[in-house]
């Protein structure tokens, strides 16, 4: 599933440099969904559990569906590469998504590291699929569905018309006009966390780091 790419490890003393330099706080990245992003990605890489490092992509759910907030980072050369809208699921909550789940038919989002697969053409077009890397967390996206595609309710349009993007049934959907260009980016073995100051999750997770959680 994952290409055999050379690991790449950020050293620590440049994590804050690399936040500060690709200016994502006044993007609207939180510092601490970009910390917690850091520590589970270095932790995947020194576990081995992924052999394409190059791409980190984060999703901060702290944000609302009307802002854009999912950032896709270069790690190799520091880039910030993607930084638009991304929906939530339908049952994760309106404006902010609160509600999480690893449950089939809840249509909701779940939280934590992802692991990027194959590209096919569903119903929803040209699609991405993802694996769950945290047992109990997110490890039933694939059995659920949970893939990355394009949908038009996901749109500036559809913000400005509404005051919120549209839901979707649990996937983390993306502008049609994007789909594409960032499906060919992230594919074939990247990691993806999706970030929420969600206190269940981080009783379980294993990657982040929970004592800097501070909620």
């Amino acid at each position: 599933m994952t290409p055999n790419k050379s690991t790449v490890i950020l050293p620590k003393s440049s994590i804050n440099s690399f936040y500060l330099l690709l200016k994502l706080d006044s993007l609207g990245l939180s510092k601490e969904a970009f910390d917690q992003a850091i520590n589970g990605y270095e932790q995947i890489v020194h576990l081995k559990s992924t052999t394409n490092t190059s791409i980190l992509s984060i999703i901060d759910f702290t944000k609302l569906s009307s802002q854009k907030r999912l950032y896709i980072l270069d790690v190799e050369t520091g880039k910030l590469l993607f930084h638009t809208y991304v929906a939530h699921g339908r049952n994760s909550g309106l404006l902010f998504a609160n509600n999480f789940s690893n449950t089939p038919s809840s249509l909701q989002s779940s939280l934590g590291f992802f692991q990027t697969g194959k590209t096919y053409n569903g119903k929803n077009g040209y699609s991405l699929q993802l694996y769950g890397l945290e047992k109990g967390i997110n490890d039933n996206a694939f059995e659920r569905s949970i893939v990355i595609h394009g949908a038009s309710y996901v749109s500036n349009h559809f913000v400005k018309t509404a005051g919120y993007l549209g839901r979707s049934w649990g996937c983390p959907a993306l502008p049609s006009e994007l789909t594409k260009p960032i499906i060919d980016k992230i594919k074939n073995g990247t990691l993806l966390f999706i970030f929420a100051k969600d206190k269940n999750y981080f009783a379980k997770t294993s990657f982040p780091d929970k004592y800097s959680a501070s909620f």
